[in-house]
């Protein structure tokens, strides 16, 4: 498989980064988060992905368990990118902030329909130990 080196970044370009790597799969999940952004996103693993600028405008929104890290941009409030609860050692990319995606691929995704069981079995923990308190 031949690995490609595709430049991303935010809506206001503070925030720049790059992946390596072939882009295999298109995604939606259906978490109460990612259902409310509606972006579409790919799977690549943590070597894969480089943060090639803007650290400093990088702002990450956590929720629940706080497991997952969701980043965007502090200035324009685009989500770039995510560290993927369901593997660590893989990061979530919003394909829409990849320079040149064609958009007509995002036909072609899949759901990840795990995200809502995620949620209602943190929702379950959570209860669970604040009845035991």
């Amino acid at each position: 498989m031949t690995k490609n080196k595709i430049k991303g970044q935010c809506h206001c370009g503070k925030v720049k980064f790059s992946i390596n790597c072939e882009l295999k799969e298109l995604r939606r999940c259906n978490c109460s988060h990612c259902r409310r952004k509606g972006y579409v996103m790919t799977t690549v693993n943590k070597d894969e992905f480089n943060l090639d600028s803007g650290e400093d405008y990088l702002n990450i929104y956590q929720w629940n368990t706080k497991v997952a890290k969701h980043f965007f941009c502090k200035i324009c409030g685009i989500n770039t990118h995510n560290k993927r609860r369901t593997n660590p050692n893989a990061f979530g990319v919003n394909v829409g902030c990849l320079d040149g995606f064609d958009m007509s691929w995002i036909q072609n995704v899949s759901d990840f329909t795990n995200g809502q069981e995620f949620t209602l079995e943190d929702q379950k923990q959570g209860e669970a130990s604040l009845q035991k308190k």
